[in-house]
């Protein structure tokens, strides 16, 4: 209870995002390798349009609270609730760009708004 009251806001949410990985069966994403095939949990950071080679691309920020990744979605401009605050869970490959991590046109699933 001592440790819950004095650590700061942005621990105690990274030890939420941490649990909801561990509830929903995802990997964390601290823990992913390069090509390797997984299914992760986590909120959304940032969401930016950022072209790729003249194709437009929309990049987000996902974070589990042991690391972040990039989202990437390419050939589109917005996707309808992919928004910053927003939590998803997503599957795909994970590649390695620039030493980051990315996820391409990962299938995804909305999260409720809100407690659930």
């Amino acid at each position: 209870m001592l440790d819950r009251l004095s650590s700061s806001q942005e621990d105690l949410e990274s030890e939420e995002l941490r649990e909801d990985a561990e509830t929903a069966g995802c990997t964390r994403i601290g823990e992913c390798r390069d090509r390797q095939i997984v299914t992760v949990t986590g909120t959304l950071r940032t969401v930016t349009l950022r072209p790729r080679a003249g194709v437009p691309a929309l990049e987000a920020e996902l974070f589990d609270g042991s690391a972040a990744l990039d989202v990437v979605w390419l050939g589109r401009r917005s996707i309808v609730g992919i928004e910053p605050g927003r939590k998803l869970i997503a599957s795909g490959r994970i590649s390695m760009s620039r030493g980051r991590r990315v996820l391409f046109n990962p299938k995804y699933e909305l999260r409720p708004l809100g407690r659930e």
